[in-house]
């Protein structure tokens, strides 16, 4: 079990968590992630709350490959209104912000979200984390290989898990150290990873589990699942649904779903089958 300081609220990770995603942009990889408008993503997040989201996580840019990166304040404009509206229609719920800036951080915070999603691990803003730690939020702390727009030039590895786990082993301290007390690791799938990779990440995820911090599983709709299957995003749900029951099999404790009902079903099933 781990409890998490979410500015003041307690979040409790008795069983795996879910956290929804909802895009507040025109360009992210899976379209149905897409919300237009404070309405639009209010009433997608009421879906959400209801479906079992534990979480709700709004990015205002999109970080797929090959993706165009904005500014801080750009993506603030895409997100603060959102995050209000969202605060103040569902002030019980706990809002994640997909940023890797410390001013959409702090901005965000004092609008109502409570827990900061990084994919750079503070590599792409140096006040990022400083900022985090004044904040006293939780940090998903991610692993990724290069940056967006070129990330997938450098997938190389001699041995991905053994990697990655050296990357969280050296940063947590570091992040402790900067004063953020509750860290969430994400090994990053599909963000400078091969397909490849991004299989025998969960096939070993379990290996992470000597951090003692939550893993976040984040693989919903990706193309790990779609390029194997020979489809697209659209028609992922399925292999989504396999892996994420793989990924809590294996030690997630929070998956990061586009589909909240089907992952909420998982968690359902498997405790009943492993009580």
């Amino acid at each position: 079990m781990f409890t998490l300081n979410c500015n003041g609220r307690m979040l409790v990770w008795e069983k795996p968590l879910i956290m929804g995603i909802i895009n507040s942009t025109p360009d992210s990889f899976f379209q149905g992630s897409r919300f237009s408008g404070t309405d639009a993503v209010l009433a997608q997040a009421e879906k959400m709350l209801e479906e079992g989201a534990d979480i709700i996580d709004i990015g205002g840019q999109s970080t797929r490959p090959g993706s165009t990166l904005l500014t801080a304040i750009e993506e603030l404009q895409r997100v603060i209104e959102p995050v209000e509206a969202l605060h103040r229609r569902f002030p019980e719920a706990f809002i994640s912000i997909d940023t890797f800036y410390a001013l959409v951080a702090k901005e965000t915070v004092a609008a109502g979200a409570s827990i900061i999603n990084d994919i750079s691990a503070g590599s792409m803003d140096e006040t990022l984390i400083s900022m985090v730690a004044s904040l006293n939020v939780p940090y998903v702390l991610m692993h990724m290989k290069g940056k967006p727009d070129s990330m997938q030039h450098s997938a190389h590895y001699e041995n991905v898990t053994r990697e990655v786990l050296d990357f969280f082993i050296h940063q947590i301290p570091l992040v402790r150290k900067a004063g953020i007390k509750d860290i969430i690791v994400d090994p990053g799938f599909g963000f400078g990873k091969t397909i490849a990779h991004n299989f025998e990440l969960l096939r070993n995820l379990s290996a992470f589990k000597m951090l003692d911090c939550p893993i976040l599983l984040g693989i919903s709709r990706k193309s790990t699942i779609y390029k194997t299957l020979g489809t697209g995003p659209e028609q992922a749900l399925n292999g989504t649904t396999v892996l994420n029951t793989v990924g809590i099999e294996n030690g997630a404790g929070i998956l990061r779903v586009h589909d909240v009902k089907e992952a909420a079903e998982i968690v359902n099933l498997l405790g009943e089958l492993y009580k």
